[in-house]
């Protein structure tokens, strides 16, 4: 039969491996040592510098610990610089676990909603099936992060500090999926035997009672307000007396954050247009993901910018490619694979999101940069997995080259942009299928 693995086709393959000395030797190297340690490029280690001629973070790395919340990890320590100054301390965190509560609750009831209007499409939908699979995810996008932030606030740490559940999150997840595909079920029973949409968001609303219990089982019940005072580090004390988490967002984030705007690298479609993903929502009537296609380097020139204007940048990408996590290392041939196995791997930026090799996986912040007289050399970046065995403290270095093939996302205020990318801003944006790469840091 044509295209089948014969006999004499392995036994050259076998016959062509066992007369390569090299590739024995790589055989006996690899089968007892991780690939990585065998293929890492000590020249680029050693020729990484971890200084930086801008540099912000004057803070500790913070922990996401066992959960997938670090797009909101890395938007609350977004804010942390300007509460800090303004507070007069040395070091402050705002409550993961608070917006990760709302970012759950919001989200249940958004994906549910989504379920009612989708009721006559049938339910192996591919679209369907997207949100089916992903009802109660750890992830999320910049657009969604605001959303919380405007109608539920935010509030110190110590006010709403982790539990079990936000710090390792994957029980309460299962059962929170298994609770809203339940309800899923539900609702579409209700409208397949005639019911009608009134009655299915009825029921909808009564189930959002068994989610609202099963996330303060598991998170604890959200302050609707606090008392907050603090003493600064000159050792004089402040007392702002009782606030609401929205009261606390007045007057403790310093940002203008409603006007950030979402700036992508995604060669596969053309630049200076905007985008959005099917179904990528976690606030029924919210802000909807928009983000702006631009090219790779003007997207490092407004980072830079931002940067050497004294404000850390938020970003997404595929953290996983070319790292080295207790070097705190990123640099697009870390790991010299192709070298080691004799061949090339293959793909482009573009071809490896077609063919779902890379997409979004991690949000960050960058806190620095060091730019010479011949250009950008690398970016000094805070992760959320704490100081422990990751990176120098929880902080990584970023090559240039890591860049230009892993990095997809950033947010910038509009003033950063070009007049051409705030025209662009108003065209009417494409919509993604709701599988597309793109949408991938929410799931």
């Amino acid at each position: 039969m044509s295209g089948t693995v014969t006999q004499k086709q392995i036994a050259e393959l076998r016959s062509q491996f066992g007369d390569d000395a090299t590739a024995k030797i790589l055989q006996n190297a690899v089968t007892t040592t991780t690939i990585q340690e065998v293929a890492l490029n000590r020249d680029v280690v050693a020729s990484t510098d971890f200084s930086f001629s801008t540099k912000l973070d004057d803070w500790k790395a913070t922990s996401q610990k066992a959960s997938g919340r670090c797009w909101l990890f890395a938007f609350l320590n977004l804010f942390r610089k300007g509460a800090i100054e303004k507070m007069n301390v040395k070091d402050f965190e705002f409550s993961q676990a608070h917006i990760h509560f709302w970012d759950k609750f919001e989200r249940a009831n958004a994906n549910l909603e989504a379920v009612i209007t989708m009721a006559d499409r049938p339910i192996d939908d591919r679209t369907l099936g997207v949100l089916l699979d992903h009802p109660s995810e750890d992830g999320g996008q910049w657009n969604m992060a605001v959303n919380l932030m405007l109608k539920h606030g935010v509030v110190p740490k110590s006010v709403y500090p982790e539990s079990q559940s936000s710090s390792a999150t994957y029980r309460m997840n299962a059962n929170l999926r298994h609770l809203v595909r339940a309800t899923a079920a539900e609702i579409r029973g209700i409208m397949e035997s005639g019911g009608s949409e009134k009655q299915a968001r009825e029921h909808k609303q009564n189930r959002m009672a068994d989610v609202w219990r099963l996330l303060n089982i598991h998170l604890g019940t959200p302050p609707r307000h606090f008392d907050w005072q603090w003493r600064d580090k000159d050792d004089e004390f402040h007392r702002r007396g009782r606030m609401t988490p929205k009261e606390f967002m007045a007057e403790f984030v310093t940002l203008p954050f409603q006007e950030y705007v979402c700036l992508v690298h995604d060669p596969r479609n053309p630049t200076l247009q905007t985008y959005t993903v099917d179904m990528l929502q976690n606030v029924h009537g919210g802000l909807p993901v928009i983000y702006l296609n631009i090219d790779i380097d003007p997207m490092k020139d407004i980072t830079r910018r931002i940067l050497e204007d004294g404000e850390p940048v938020w970003f997404g990408c595929d953290t996983g490619k070319q790292m080295h996590r207790k070097l705190g290392l990123w640099d697009a041939d870390l790991y010299e694979f192709e070298q080691l196995y004799g061949f090339e791997l293959g793909l482009d930026k573009e071809a490896r999101l077609r063919y779902h090799q890379t997409a979004m996986t991690h949000a960050m912040l960058f806190t620095g940069v060091d730019v010479t007289d011949k250009g950008i050399r690398r970016w000094r970046v805070e992760n959320s997995w704490g100081e422990k065995e990751s990176g120098k403290s929880g902080f990584y270095t970023m090559n240039d080259s890591w860049f230009d093939e892993y990095m997809f996302e950033i947010a910038s205020p509009r003033s950063y942009l070009s007049d051409e990318m705030v025209a662009a801003l108003e065209t009417e944006p494409v919509v993604l299928p709701a599988w597309d790469p793109m949408g991938s840091l929410a799931r």
